[in-house]
C-alpha cells in the first residue's frame, strides 16, 4: 500500500477510534494498515487528542504496556448536552403527540437514529468511568437506546423479556410489581446472558415510579451481579414517591397543564 498523506491517515485513525468506543487499539494495528512508522501514528494521534479536546467531543486515551494501545472515550460538551435537552424538550411539547389517556406519543422518537445516537452518547458519559459488563434494558421501545449506550461502553447488550423464549435455553424469571398500575408482572432473562458478579447498567425510555427498575435489580440479584447505574431519557416528575434512587434523566416530563399541554423540560443535569 502507497504512503497516504497525514489528513488522510488523521481521517483514517479517527474513523477507527470512533466506531469501536472504548476498545483499546494497537498501535501496530495502525502502522500495518496505514503503512506508517509508530512515530508518525503517535504524532497523528497526539493531533486528534487536541482536535477532540478542543471540540468536547470525547477524549483519546494512550494505554500503556505491551497490550496497550489508544482508545476513544465517549463525550459530549455541556453546552450540546443543554441544547440537546431543550430541542428535545420542544419535540416532545407538541399537543399532536397527547394520546387518549393522557400518554405521550414517543415511539418515533425511540427509533430516531439522530436523536437515540446523541442521547445514548449523552447517558454512556455517566457511566464511562465505571466498571460496566453489561448494559440491560427491558424489551422493546428502549433497545435503540441501550444499545447506543452498549455501544458507547464498548460492552454487550443485555435484553430482559416479558416472557419466556423457548430458543434461548433456561431462563430466571421473577415477580414484580408495576410503579405505575399496581400490577404484579413478569421479567425474565436466559440463564446464560450474564457472568456472576458482574456491573451492569440499566437503560429505559421512560420512568414513572421506578417499579421496572426495581425489578431489573431484583433480577441481577438472581445472577449475584450488580446493579451500578441507571439512566432514563424521560423521567415523569409528578410521582411523588420513586421506588429507585441515584438515576440520571436527559428530560423531565411534568404532566399535562391546565391548558392541555404537555410540560417537559431539562432534566437538572442539563438546565
Amino acid at each position: 500500500m502507497k504512503k497516504l498523506s497525514r489528513n488522510n491517515r488523521v481521517s483514517a485513525i479517527t474513523k477507527i477510534l470512533v466506531e469501536n468506543p472504548n476498545k483499546v487499539i494497537n498501535l501496530n494495528t495502525f502502522t500495518q494498515l496505514l503503512n506508517a512508522a509508530k512515530s508518525t501514528i503517535s504524532e497523528d494521534i497526539v493531533m486528534i487528542k487536541k482536535a477532540f479536546s478542543a471540540l468536547n467531543m470525547g477524549r483519546v486515551e494512550t494505554i500503556a504496556g505491551a497490550a496497550g494501545g489508544v482508545k476513544y472515550v465517549v463525550g459530549v460538551g455541556e453546552d450540546e448536552c443543554k441544547s440537546f435537552a431543550q430541542e428535545l424538550c420542544q419535540t416532545m411539547s407538541d399537543t399532536n403527540r397527547i394520546i387518549p389517556g393522557n400518554f405521550i406519543y414517543m415511539t418515533d422518537i425511540m427509533y430516531n437514529p439522530q436523536v437515540i445516537r446523541k442521547a445514548g452518547a449523552i447517558l454512556a458519559s455517566h457511566f464511562i468511568e465505571n466498571p460496566v459488563d453489561y448494559v440491560v434494558t427491558v424489551q422493546t421501545k428502549g433497545i435503540p437506546l441501550a444499545f447506543e449506550v452498549a455501544k458507547n461502553l464498548g460492552v454487550q447488550l443485555v435484553i430482559v423479556r416479558r416472557d419466556n423464549k423457548v430458543a434461548e435455553g433456561p431462563t430466571v424469571t421473577i415477580n414484580y410489581v408495576s410503579g405505575s398500575s399496581g400490577r404484579i408482572q413478569n421479567m425474565s432473562l436466559p440463564k446464560r446472558s450474564i457472568h456472576k458478579n458482574s456491573k451492569c447498567v440499566f437503560i429505559d425510555d421512560f420512568m414513572k415510579a421506578g417499579g421496572t427498575a426495581l425489578g431489573i435489580l431484583d433480577l441481577l440479584k438472581e445472577f449475584e451481579s450488580e446493579l451500578v447505574g441507571i439512566g432514563i431519557l424521560v423521567d415523569t416528575i409528578d410521582t411523588p414517591k420513586k421506588l429507585v434512587r441515584d438515576y440520571i434523566s436527559i428530560i423531565d416530563y411534568a404532566g399535562i397543564n391546565e391548558d392541555g399541554e404537555a410540560v417537559f423540560t431539562p432534566s437538572k443535569l442539563y438546565r
